[in-house]
């Protein structure tokens, strides 16, 4: 037997509880859940390879951020609604105007090797997204530029905004990185320092060594950080190893090399169902498939139309398109807002499929149908005043995203829309056509990021029409106050309210057409006990539990693959 489960020793336990009562034997003591032991190696199978082990530049690279996850912690954390709550930092205080933030970092909070997190670390961190060699996101900079940071003591942070702006706790969940290793290291030198090689964290897990195979790296090797403020990790190390796709990292664990897969999608979903000793943890993507419509297009003007963009939704079968292309891997989308958040509506009403109202809105429109053509054949096109009804849908070359476009081409065309299908390369998707407007709709995605607070600001504020990412150049007086409102206000209810005024007006208006939110799948061996999703912004916050993660019994048997000691 490959391994000894806990649930069959209680089962035995009940077996000898119940001979104890058949002889007469008394008291029938009942058995006790068994106890995490401490100790144990957890290897997990990372998809892609190392790069940098440092929060700052960790944006573009999901195995670097998976680690870094156990290495730093930053001021805040998110609790299970994307609210935040205190990490390093002890508490904080937000002045009345909402421009001053101020922190208290927590007096147990200790680097790997042994110093105090302090003060000087914050600064230290944040000022990197102040340099203009900063290599990171463009956002993350912009947003830093306009913050002063004020020590005010060894413990306590002041940050001092131009304008009230509530998301920016979100922001503050970056890894912190150690001042008195790095002082006087500017962004570009960053890049490169020996440091990102040789991390000094303040996270429950320690950099102890990279595992090497030939001379290559092959894996990374954590141990646990006895000293963590939050307790130590009931494990006593963590390896991890890389693999160039999730067929090899699944045959890995066939071979009982690794116990875990860090990402799990269509091509091994199957056999991963089959097997019954992994456990498979899923959640739902912080991002939005997302039809852009382009409102102000000279020729297209149906787009403009209320009822026209109604219609083209309620011509899609988003479930079925989820089934069937997406191999059931994702959730219909009932709004512009990610759920499982403190902003999501959930009782906001979804678009059915109907297909028989969406040909009754565009007969409203005007737009008939050939006399005698049936529904889906070539001849069923509409027309008004000798235009045919058609429009071009750009989307990725992407296979997945050429097969959902391809899906929703065959739902309108069954309502007598034309629809061309043009792919292009991905980059070239926002710089060559959503960035420039030069487009009549696009299959994209609204991402959320990394970070929970939803914002939709930047995507459907009338300001952002011109040079921001309101690509469609949706434009509505009442929206454009509520989120003005919900960015400027800290008052969580307040900003709540303000956000389910806005998804309802959304779902009136409609401006963009939001099909389906992806899912995230994770396997890892039933033997790992603790392990749960809590919320999820990013594929690394499946460790949002590590603490508790820990075995029942000695660890099971596992063959490594082989390295040498770095």
């Amino acid at each position: 037997m490959r391994k000894l489960r806990w649930q069959l020793l209680i089962a035995v336990g009940g077996i000898v509880v119940l001979l104890g009562y058949l002889f007469g034997q008394s008291p029938i003591i009942e058995p006790e859940e068994p106890e995490p032991i401490s100790g144990g190696i957890y290897r997990e199978a990372l998809i892609g390879q190392v790069s940098r082990l440092n929060p700052v530049l960790d944006s573009y690279n999901q195995v670097d951020r998976d680690i870094d996850r156990l290495l730093y912690r930053g001021l805040v954390r998110f609790d299970s609604r994307g609210i935040p709550i205190p990490d390093l930092a002890e508490s904080w205080a937000v002045s009345a105007d909402a421009t001053l933030y101020t922190f208290t970092i927590r007096a147990d909070a200790l680097w790997h090797d042994g110093e105090p997190v302090r003060s000087d670390d914050v600064i230290y961190t944040f000022s990197r997204y102040q340099d203009p060699a900063f290599p990171g996101p463009s956002d993350l900079q912009q947003l830093w530029a306009e913050v002063n940071m004020v020590r005010l003591d060894d413990k306590t942070i002041q940050f001092q905004l131009p304008e009230p702006y509530a998301p920016f706790l979100d922001f503050l969940s970056i890894g912190l990185l150690p001042d008195h290793l790095l002082r006087g290291v500017g962004s570009e030198d960053l890049i490169d320092h020996p440091f990102n090689l040789a991390p000094i964290g303040n996270g429950p897990f320690q950099f102890a060594r990279f595992l090497l195979e030939e001379g290559s790296v092959i894996g990374i090797e954590l141990s646990a950080f006895e000293e963590f403020y939050e307790g130590s990790p009931y494990l006593e190390s963590i390896e991890f190893y890389f693999y160039p796709d999730e067929a090899s990292a699944f045959q890995a664990y066939l071979d009982e090399k690794v116990m875990g897969i860090s990402r799990v999608s269509p091509p091994i979903l199957a056999q991963i169902l089959k097997n019954q000793d992994l456990n498979l943890h899923s959640n739902r993507l912080p991002r939005i498939g997302t039809v852009f419509l382009n409102l102000n297009h000279p020729e297209k003007t149906f787009f403009a139309e209320k009822l026209f963009r109604k219609a083209l939704m309620h011509a899609l079968k988003r479930q079925y398109l989820i089934d069937d292309v997406l191999f059931s891997q994702a959730i219909v989308a009932s709004g512009p807002i990610f759920s499982g958040t403190w902003a999501y509506l959930d009782n906001l009403e979804i678009y059915s499929y109907d297909i028989n109202l969406a040909e009754e809105m565009l007969d409203s429109l005007g737009w008939e149908t050939p006399v005698g053509a049936n529904r889906g054949s070539s001849e069923y096109l509409r027309q008004k005043e000798g235009e045919i009804l058609r429009f071009e849908l750009i989307h990725s070359s992407d296979p997945i995203q050429k097969a959902i476009a391809i899906s929703l081409k065959e739902s309108w065309e069954l309502i007598g829309i034309q629809v061309d299908l043009q792919p292009v390369a991905n980059g070239d998707l926002f710089s060559d056509r959503l960035e420039t407007r030069k487009f009549q709709a696009v299959l994209s995605d609204l991402n959320f990021g990394r970070f929970p607070d939803p914002d939709p600001y930047p995507f459907w504020h009338d300001s952002q029409v011109e040079n921001g990412q309101n690509y469609g150049g949706f434009s509505d007086r009442n929206i454009g106050i509520w989120l003005e409102k919900a960015r400027t206000t800290p008052d969580l209810l307040t900003r709540t309210n303000l956000y389910k005024n806005f998804q309802f007006r959304f779902q009136d208006q409609l401006p963009a057409l939001v099909l389906y939110s992806p899912i995230y799948n994770y396997a890892i061996d039933a033997d790992v006990q603790g392990v749960r999703m809590g919320s999820f912004y990013d594929p690394s916050d499946r460790f949002s539990s590590i603490l508790e993660w820990h075995f029942l019994f000695s660890q099971p048997s596992l063959t490594p693959p082989s390295a040498d000691s770095s």
